[in-house]
C-alpha cells in the first residue's frame, strides 16, 4: 500500500493560519537544515524534497485554497489516493471536477482535440542553484549546465530511420483515438481513448531512428547563462520558458525552474532585505565613545559608537541592507554592540580599574569567591 503524504503544514511545522511571511521563513530554515549540500544524512535530499513540495504547494494561493479544501487528493497528481492527472486541482482554486468529462470519455489531457493525432508538451525541468549572500545582494550572472530531451538530430523527430518514413497507424487510421461505443441502461455512449497501436502519435514507425531508437528524441547535456537579480533569496523560483525537455511529436518544449539557495554568512544574518552583525567593543571605547570600523555586505563602513554605549545596545544603518528584488528601496543593517571585557589584566591596570571604581563609590573585593583554600591561604 502506498504510504499516504504527510500534511503539508507539519511538513514545515506551521499552522494552517500561517502567513505567506511565516511559510517563508520556516521553508528558509528547515531548507537550510536538509539542503543536501549540507546535511550529509540519507534521507536528507528526500526531506529538502518534502519541504520544497509543502512549500511549492502552500506559497501558492490557488494551490493552498485547493489543499485546504480537498488535501492532497486536490493537487496535481496528488500523491497516494489522488485524483488521475486531468483531474484539476491545479493552481487558481480550479475546481478539481473541471476536466470530468474528460476522464469520463477518457481523453488524454494535452492531445489535439479533433486532430489527426496527439501531441505532448515536453517536462518542465528544475535546477537548485546555490549563491553567496554577496552575490544575492548585487545580482549575479552564472552558467549553468544541466540534461534535458532535445529533438533528434538525425530524424528530426520523426522517430523513423532516416530515408523511411512513419506510416498511418493501420488501428485508428492516423487519428490517434478509436471510438468504442457501450450500451447501458441510459442507451449507447460513444467514447475515445487513445490509440493503444501507436499510442496517441497516429503513425507507426517501420524502421526506427538509430540515434533515438525511434522516440524523436534524445538526452544532451546544455548549458545556459542565468541572471540572478539583487535581492534574490532562499526559495525564489526563476522560470525559462521553453528550456526544458522537447515535446514529443512536435508538441512544445516544456519550461526549466531554478530554485535559489543562499548559504549561511559567517557575519551576517539576513531577515527579508535587513542584515544584523555583532560587533566587539572595547569597554574603554563603550564607555567614552569612538568611531569604528564595521562590515557592510560590499565593504565595511564607519559607526560613531557614542559615549556609554552599553552592551545588546542596537545600531541601524540605513539603506545598507539588501536591495528589494521588485527595485522598492533597500533594507537595513542592524548592528548589534557586544562590549568586551578584558580577561586577564596586568598590575598597573588592576590599579587603575580599582581607582577607577573608587571615583564610582564601588569597593572591589578581588579576594571573595576563588573559594575555601583562597581564603585559608590568602590568595
Amino acid at each position: 500500500m502506498a504510504t499516504q503524504p504527510r500534511d503539508y503544514y507539519d511538513v514545515l511545522g506551521v499552522s494552517k493560519s500561517a502567513s505567506g511571511e511565516e511559510l517563508k521563513k520556516a521553508y528558509r530554515n528547515l531548507a537550510k537544515k536538509y539542503h543536501p549540500d549540507i546535511n550529509k544524512a540519507a534521507n536528507a535530499a528526500d526531506k529538502f524534497k518534502e519541504i520544497q513540495e509543502a512549500y511549492d504547494s502552500l506559497s501558492d494561493e490557488g494551490k493552498r485554497k485547493q489543499y485546504d479544501r480537498y488535501g492532497h487528493a486536490g493537487m496535481n497528481g496528488g500523491g497516494a489516493g489522488g485524483f488521475p492527472e486531468g483531474f484539476g486541482g491545479g493552481g487558481g482554486g480550479a475546481s478539481p471536477f473541471g476536466d470530468i468529462f474528460d476522464i469520463f470519455f477518457n481523453q488524454q489531457q494535452g492531445s489535439s482535440r479533433g486532430g489527426s493525432s496527439s501531441v505532448i508538451r515536453g517536462d518542465d525541468l528544475r535546477e537548485d542553484m546555490e549563491l553567496t549572500l554577496e552575490e544575492a545582494a548585487v545580482g549575479v550572472e552564472k552558467t549553468i549546465r544541466f540534461p534535458r530531451m532535445e529533438t533528434c538530430d538525425t530524424c528530426q523527430g520523426s522517430g523513423a530511420k532516416p530515408g523511411t518514413t512513419a506510416e498511418n497507424c493501420t488501428q485508428c487510421q492516423g487519428a490517434g483515438q478509436v471510438r468504442f461505443s457501450q450500451n447501458t441502461l441510459l442507451g449507447t455512449f460513444t467514447s475515445t481513448q487513445t490509440c493503444p497501436k501507436c499510442r496517441g502519435a497516429g503513425k507507426t514507425v517501420a524502421s526506427p531512428c538509430g540515434s533515438c531508437s525511434g522516440s524523436g528524441r534524445m538526452r544532451k547535456t546544455r548549458e545556459r547563462s542565468v541572471k540572478i537579480p539583487a535581492g534574490a533569496d532562499t526559495a525564489m523560483r526563476l522560470r525559462l520558458i521553453g528550456e526544458g525537455d522537447a515535446g514529443e511529436r512536435g508538441g512544445p518544449s516544456g519550461d526549466l525552474y531554478i530554485v535559489l539557495y543562499v548559504r549561511d554568512h559567517d557575519v551576517f544574518e539576513r531577515r527579508g532585505n535587513d542584515l544584523y552583525c555583532e560587533v566587539q567593543v572595547s569597554f574603554a571605547k563603550a564607555a567614552l565613545g569612538d568611531t569604528i570600523k564595521i562590515p557592510i555586505i560590499n565593504g565595511t563602513d564607519d559607526l560613531k559608537i557614542p559615549e556609554g554605549t552599553q552592551g545588546g545596545q542596537v545600531f541601524t544603518l540605513r539603506g545598507k541592507g539588501i536591495p528589494d528584488v521588485n527595485g522598492r528601496g533597500k533594507g537595513d543593517q542592524h548592528v548589534v554592540v557586544k562590549v568586551q571585557v578584558p580577561t586577564k589584566l596586568t598590575s598597573e591596570q588592576r590599579t587603575l580599574l580599582k581607582q577607577f571604581a573608587a571615583t564610582m563609590g564601588e569597593q572591589v573585593h578581588e579576594g571573595e569567591g576563588k573559594g575555601i583554600l583562597g581564603k585559608l591561604f590568602g590568595h
